[in-house]
């Protein structure tokens, strides 16, 4: 085939209406030129403060808590040689075509050398000017003179249109080497403290207190501001000197205006020069533009020669008018009316080309901010346009603003009454439209679009307020400029850009009706809200963006969205649920005299009470809470926890009421239940029956010392445990027959109480005392005596053994009896010595 006439399929295009795909590289090692088709969205991943973020131009930025791993180093400052290239970046790009020789400053040494000296001295000076006194060029050369003063070296900044916390930011950053990193407000405080440096921030647009915030948070730093009278003043309690910037005298404007002209003035032009130094007051920026007039002048008389002359050249005049006002003779060309000099920038556009005229239509379009040179030549349609620019600052219609160049003082207004801004909105849209295209173009880094910010901003902002609802199949410009230049700010880091183009194309997609969109500026709203500490305000943009893509179904914005708003809701210490479970209830203060907790044997044996009984400590939860919430979560866990304390002070209550019985137990001097000993006697009682009944008895487990008096316990006469005196153990508790035939625990059968309570009496320890027996000791006849026993088959004791009452050995064996069992006193009269013991 023919390599000159390509087919479609070499192009990318098989014909059949699909997506056009990349030709294939003659060459693997260069990269192919070709037509490729559209990449994924461009995403960028950003550290803010204790949060990632990452900027999605399609579905809205997620945001999320930062992983340790992904947190950056602290950041380190740059090295002398980074400073230097970061230095040559702050400068605006220079003009397109011959370079024109810098010129000197004249007339401002002393100025100079002032501001060297007081910044040596660590001092911080406002150089105050008007505009168009030459302050930005004295502010160059006294920066290139504090090179070596700070150990940081010298930072230039732009205060244009800038507040604090962004000086502070642009600070960090030209200092440390902090990519894709913004430190929260404390952070980024703690790191700026360490600068030592100065800082020349021309174009200072605040004063008072917020100047002296930014002063307080850098007491390393030198400041060198340049701002105009009308700026706000510094504080009364402001240690910042000021220094006033005033005009040329006669002599340096003649002197500005021969340096520009390239020659000698002569007695007609220094009359001329001297009556505009009168009207301008000695700015320089008039003399400046003075001096191009008159090279403008030389320009067309030299014209008119070379037509004269030749008879050709007719087609290389800039401008017809002038030269036909000297009807051919070059001698007869005036000079400028001082009308005319005093508002120069008509005459000195109407003399430019083409494209430099075009550039400032633009330029007046979007309120004094020149586009970049490298858009010119799409915007005007000239592939030599970009050479406007530097026929524009020759002339001093533009002067340099930090990274890029504005309208000089006064040329806007001179430019609209000369009919320049005739065709704003049309200037406006087409700069909008190209601006859409490139800001979303793959290839175009977030740096680049933040570095014309501000001619974005301003195209945004004319095209906002004229959008309508688009065709079907069209999107309307405002909000494409938005979607697009939004997300490449926030990657930038240039914040303040952002949230500018978000209120301007949330309010673009009102006017457009696009609710998609404007749930997309919602949620970025709410995003930087959230970034920048400002929780209200984040939570009704994403409510209000969580609201519009419920509507349209917006599963994926959905789910971003939410994830933001539940970020929201940590920051601010919301517990999802447990407000509403709380409601109604009241947790009781903590009260510090409380009884202490129970052994665990004595809460084991405490019964179950039924929930009922947890009133006493707990108030119940109203009707109006949902039952739906007292499972699981954090309202399910205080819930608990409020049951369990009051089913602990339940436990306490019961507790006391226990111990309260048995202290008042003991101190009834008539209740036998201290007297008896390990084998009470039993005795009839008011209800039991008779010492042979042979009732049973209702306890079975308590009563039992058998088994706990197994071993002996009493030393005997001699006090000497192990000895030939000491008392015959047994397996279980016996008793004796006394000498009136009284049957004793020997017996074949052991009577047992009828009325036998199973509480704790039976388990309190023998008592290490003598306690006087309350049976009778003396008479023969009387009611047997027996002690209950589990084995009623326990073999007898001997007669001999020692009795249980008051003996000879002085020691007697007692354990408490049921109550029941020592209701009944014992009216017997049997022997001591026919009394049983272990």
């Amino acid at each position: 085939m023919d390599p000159n006439t390509r087919g479609p399929e070499e192009h990318g295009h098989d014909g059949d209406g699909d997506t056009p795909r990349p030709r294939p590289s003659r060459d693997p090692l260069t990269p192919d030129f070709g037509q490729h088709a559209p990449g994924p969205a461009r995403t960028v991943r950003l550290v803010v403060g204790e949060h990632l973020l990452t900027v999605n131009p399609v579905d809205g930025s997620e945001i999320e808590l930062c992983p340790p791993t992904e947190r950056p180093e602290r950041p380190v400052k740059r090295t002398p040689e980074q400073r230097a290239e970061v230095e040559r970046a702050a400068h605006p790009p220079a003009p397109a075509g011959p370079t024109r020789p810098a010129q000197p400053l004249l007339g401002r040494q002393d100025e100079r050398e002032q501001l060297v000296r007081l910044l040596a001295r660590g001092r911080s000076v406002r150089l105050v000017g008007p505009a168009g006194s030459g302050r930005t060029s004295l502010l160059d050369l006294v920066a290139e003179d504090c090179e070596d003063l700070a150990p940081d070296g010298v930072v230039r900044l732009s205060g244009f249109g800038r507040t604090p916390a962004d000086l502070l930011h642009d600070l960090f950053h030209a200092v440390h080497e902090a990519d894709r990193h913004r430190p929260d407000d404390e952070e980024l405080r703690a790191l700026v403290r360490e600068i030592g440096a100065v800082v020349v921030v021309d174009d200072l647009d605040f004063g008072g207190t917020a100047l002296d915030d930014l002063l307080d948070a850098t007491p390393e730093c030198a400041f060198l501001f340049g701002a105009t009278p009308d700026t706000p003043p510094p504080s009364d309690d402001s240690a910042v000197e000021e220094v006033v910037l005033g005009g040329l005298d006669r002599a340096g404007g003649v002197d500005v205006i021969e340096r520009a002209v390239g020659r000698t003035l002569t007695e007609e032009e220094s009359n001329w020069a001297g009556d505009l130094w009168f009207e301008s007051e000695g700015l320089p920026l008039r003399f400046v533009q003075a001096g191009a007039l008159l090279r403008q002048r030389d320009q067309l008389r030299a014209d008119v020669d070379a037509v004269d002359a030749f008879g050709v050249f007719e087609d290389a005049r800039p401008l017809a008018e002038p030269v036909d006002a000297g009807a051919g003779d070059a001698e007869d060309i005036p000079l400028p009316s001082l009308g005319e000099a005093a508002a120069p920038a008509p005459l000195l556009a109407a003399r430019l080309s083409a494209s430099a005229r075009a550039t400032l239509r633009f330029a007046v379009a979007l309120g004094g901010e020149v586009p970049h040179q490298a858009h010119l030549p799409a915007l005007v349609g000239d592939t030599h346009a970009d050479a406007a620019l530097g026929e524009l600052a020759a002339c001093g219609l533009v002067s340099p603003v930090g990274t890029r160049y504005r309208l000089a003082a006064g040329v806007q207004t001179q430019l609209e009454a000369a009919g320049y801004g005739d065709d704003t909105e049309t200037r406006a849209l087409t700069a909008a439209q190209h601006y859409a295209w490139w800001a979303g173009h793959p290839s175009v880094t977030p740096e680049r679009v933040c570095a014309e910010a501000d001619a974005v901003l301003a195209a945004l902002a004319l095209v906002t307020p004229t959008t309508a609802p688009p065709a079907e199949d069209e999107e309307a410009t405002a909000v494409r400029l938005a979607r697009a230049a939004a997300p490449a700010f926030a990657a930038g880091l240039r914040w303040s850009a952002w949230e500018h183009a978000l209120h301007e194309g949330a309010e673009a997609a009102r006017l457009a009706g696009e609710s998609a969109d404007r749930a997309y500026f919602h949620h970025e709203l709410g995003v930087l809200a959230l970034c920048v500490g400002d929780l209200d305000r984040a939570r009704s943009e994403l409510e209000a963006s969580l609201g519009l893509r419920n509507s349209l179904a917006d599963k994926r914005g959905t789910v971003a969205g939410r994830r933001a708003l539940a970020l929201v809701a940590d920051a601010c210490g919301d517990i999802p649920g447990l407000a509403s479970a709380t409601v109604g209830e009241e947790v009781p203060d903590a009260r510090h005299e409380e009884s202490a907790p129970p052994p665990r044997g004595i809460q084991a044996a405490l019964p179950t009470y039924p929930p009922e009984a947890q009133t006493l400590a707990h108030r119940p939860v109203p009707p109006t809470a949902p039952a739906r919430h007292s499972r699981g979560g954090l309202k399910g866990l205080a819930k608990r926890n409020l049951v369990a304390a009051g089913a602990g002070a339940l436990l306490v209550a019961v507790l006391g009421t226990v111990v309260t019985l048995g202290a008042t137990s003991d101190n009834d001097a008539d209740n036998p239940a201290g007297r008896g000993g390990v084998n009470p006697s039993a005795s009839t009682g008011l209800s039991d029956g008779g010492p042979g009944s042979q009732t049973p008895s209702d306890d079975t487990g308590t009563g039992d010392t058998g088994t706990a008096t197994s071993r002996p316990t009493d030393p005997g006469p001699d006090g000497t445990m192990g000895t030939a005196d000491d008392p015959t153990p047994t397996g279980s508790a016996t008793a004796t027959t006394g000498a009136g035939g009284s049957q004793g625990s020997s017996g074949g059968t052991t009577p047992t109480p009828s009325h036998s309570t199973s509480s704790s009496p039976s388990s309190r320890p023998p008592s290490s005392s003598p306690r006087p027996s309350t049976s009778s000791s003396t008479g023969t006849g009387g009611s047997p005596s027996a002690s209950p026993s589990q084995s009623p088959s326990t073999p007898p004791t001997p007669s001999n053994s020692p009795s249980t009452g008051t003996s000879a050995s002085g020691t007697t064996s007692s354990a408490p009896v049921s109550p029941s069992t020592a209701g009944s006193a014992s009216s017997s009269s049997s022997s001591s010595s026919s009394d049983s013991v272990i």
